[in-house]
């Protein structure tokens, strides 16, 4: 029998789950990511950890799960397609699975240009569709890509990416789609600030009954700056209404803001249908998150 992760046992107790993300150090600080995940327990169902996030090198996602794991953090393994081949792909989540992790984010990555090495070669051997159905598929017919059966597979309660607010919207829906046909339990969406484009995807998605095939989780980015919504802003897919910067720029306090804003969009996504969860993104201001979840009302979490 397939040992389920605490996250996918709240989704399918119908449990509405947040998650968060523990961004792993540029060197090999174990202390780091264990005070992290001290700082997330109890108030959280599971943590992205990070995998050489916006392709600069950190600790790898493998690695800092296993440290976060050993807080009482479940983890959720992030894994791209950027760094390595279907060799390596495997070969590393098949140790990540005899480690105790049970719950994998694939994606394609950051291209290389955007991070501290745009020297290197990316790999994208396989894209984060095919590593969903290969894992699948190794899940269901015990067997690894090549063909040759595994005794002992990486049952992952698998996840992917979406993002409601990049173009062209047809083909994004597309991939979307794809993505959950090849195996994706669960999705994670871009940071939502644009309400009502984000209801309308949703509209989309309940149309195509795609809420009954997979668990959205809904992503909320908690911005500390204005210099950090403006970065936010720049970002390609990222629709940032100017009513968010203008309130940010006229703040007295730019972190009771940011704080106000995040809660203020929480509440709106808890009632949109078809939303199962809540991921909380708070790049470089993680000890805030137990306070978000605390107002927000999520507390205490299901002990699943």
């Amino acid at each position: 029998m397939v040992e389920k992760s605490k996250l996918q046992k709240i989704l399918e107790a119908g449990k509405f789950s947040v998650t968060a993300e523990i961004g792993p150090p540029a060197s090999a600080d174990a202390d780091f990511v264990a005070k992290k995940a001290r700082n997330l327990k109890g108030f959280i169902d599971a943590a992205n950890v990070t995998d050489n996030q916006t392709a600069i090198v950190r600790m790898s996602s493998i690695a800092a799960s296993c440290l976060a794991l050993q807080e009482g953090v479940e983890p959720v393994v992030q894994m791209t397609c950027r760094d390595r081949n279907r060799l390596a792909i495997q070969s590393d989540l098949l140790g990540a699975y005899a480690l105790g992790l049970r719950n994998l984010l694939c994606l394609s990555g950051d291209h290389q240009s955007f991070g501290n090495h745009p020297q290197s070669k990316n790999v994208y051997d396989i894209d984060s569709i095919q590593m969903i159905q290969a894992l699948k598929k190794m899940k269901d017919e015990k067997v690894l890509i090549a063909g040759n059966s595994t005794k002992k597979p990486a049952e992952f309660f698998l996840g992917a990416t979406a993002n409601p607010f990049a173009d062209p919207e047809e083909l994004q829906f597309i991939r979307l789609q794809k993505k959950i046909n090849a195996g994706a339990q669960f999705i994670q969406t871009q940071a939502i600030y644009d309400m009502e484009r984000f209801k309308k995807w949703m509209e989309r998605v309940r149309e195509a009954e795609l809420h009954k095939k997979t668990y959205i989780l809904a992503g909320v980015l908690v911005n500390k700056s204005l210099k950090s919504l403006e970065m936010t802003k720049k970002v390609a897919g990222m629709s940032v209404p100017d009513l968010f910067v203008e309130r940010m720029e006229a703040a007295s306090s730019k972190e009771a803001e940011g704080f106000k804003i995040a809660l203020e969009l929480i509440s709106e996504i808890k009632k949109i249908d078809g939303v199962s969860g809540i991921h909380i993104m708070a790049v470089g201001w993680e000890s805030i998150v137990p306070a978000i979840v605390e107002k927000a009302g999520f507390l205490p979490r299901p002990l699943l």
